[in-house]
């Protein structure tokens, strides 16, 4: 806890609310006015980190039509594939056994990094995962490009394209501070708080595990850009404690604040574990449905859009002649 006051996760990376909506805001918006500009706005990424949007192709009257088809995200749609690419990550540490330190680092990363673009801008499957691999290497667990990107049918070669340009959105500020450490560590003081006899121990163990899954609840909402990692996981623990009812929670936390010189009132750490428990209430993933028709628009944003249409075109227009020279061959002659 002492190392995370004076960290630049600190420092820099914990907002207001109002200044996470300020953020989102501005990244949709130059999104928005790169599509009226270039008809599309997918970045190219080079190897060494530099980027370049697309080039202007079009006349402005042509311009000016593709932009009545094309429409940008809104910042809610934003969020929805957010949403979808961060269970994704969750899915995808799993998937390879990683520990719960390499998957909170990564989730970190990758809301950091859409602090400073849009998904408009960048593929959010290639950054969740270029965000997944630096995370491996910043916390020691190696693993190659090539293997990561294997285990979900992807060119590793874009892993390590986009790698620059994600330490390079995060500030290369690249250690961060996760919840599941607190977790542990305010476990251990509970111990000695309460002089825990071995039943009591295991009970502890058991608040401990509960807590864990609050914390990657609370991972997949906006929560680890608003409060620190202490704070979360009391609240995750505050909430595993509700359903297990181990010990007394509000003496432990007077506790806490005889022990410390804390900046904060009894009160005021309330309020902000009830903010957090507000947070993950709220949260919900969008419905396939949802999630079809964003995805739609983005493609159409990126470029894609024509491109895949004329390929369903020229793909029907095969089939539609294959079955026609069928027909052909099966119609009863004449002659």
């Amino acid at each position: 806890m002492a190392d995370f006051q004076t960290s630049t996760h600190r420092a820099k990376w914990i907002f207001s609310p109002q200044q996470l909506v300020e953020k989102y805001r501005a990244a949709n918006q130059r999104a928005k006015q790169i599509l009226e500009k270039c008809g599309a706005t997918l970045m190219e990424v080079d190897v060494d980190g530099s980027l370049s949007y697309p080039e202007p192709q079009m006349t402005a009257k042509d311009s000016a039509e593709k932009h009545s088809r094309t429409k940008p995200l809104t910042i809610e749609e934003e969020q929805c594939i957010k949403v979808f690419y961060e269970n994704k990550l969750q899915e995808v540490c799993n998937n390879f056994r990683f520990p719960h330190k390499i998957q909170a680092t990564a989730l970190i990363y990758f809301k950091r990094f859409y602090l400073q673009w849009s998904v408009m801008e960048h593929q959010p499957k290639h950054i969740m995962l270029t965000c997944i691999y630096a995370a491996c290497k910043i916390e020691e667990n190696h693993v190659s490009a090539e293997e990561l990107g294997k285990g979900i049918s992807q060119d590793h070669q874009m892993i390590l394209n986009n790698e620059m340009i994600v330490y390079q959105s995060l500030e290369f500020d690249l250690i961060v501070y996760a919840p599941y450490r607190s977790v542990e560590g305010f476990i251990n003081d509970m111990e000695e708080f309460f002089n825990a006899g071995d039943n009591q121990l295991e009970m502890l163990k058991t608040l401990q595990e509960t807590a864990r899954f609050e914390v990657d609840k609370m991972m997949l909402t906006d929560a680890p850009l608003l409060f620190p990692p202490g704070q979360l996981a009391l609240a995750a623990l505050r909430n595993s404690n509700a359903f297990h009812r181990v010990i007394d929670f509000d003496s432990y936390l007077r506790g806490i604040f005889s022990r410390e010189n804390s900046m904060h009132t009894m009160s005021e750490l309330s309020e902000s574990l009830d903010a957090i428990d507000s947070w993950v209430r709220k949260y919900k993933s969008p419905s396939e449905k949802e999630l079809k028709h964003i995805n739609r628009k983005l493609k159409s944003c990126w470029g894609h859009h024509s491109h895949d249409e004329g390929k369903k075109r020229e793909k029907k227009s095969k089939h539609k002649s294959k079955k026609s020279s069928n027909e052909a061959q099966n119609m009863p002659s004449i002659a």
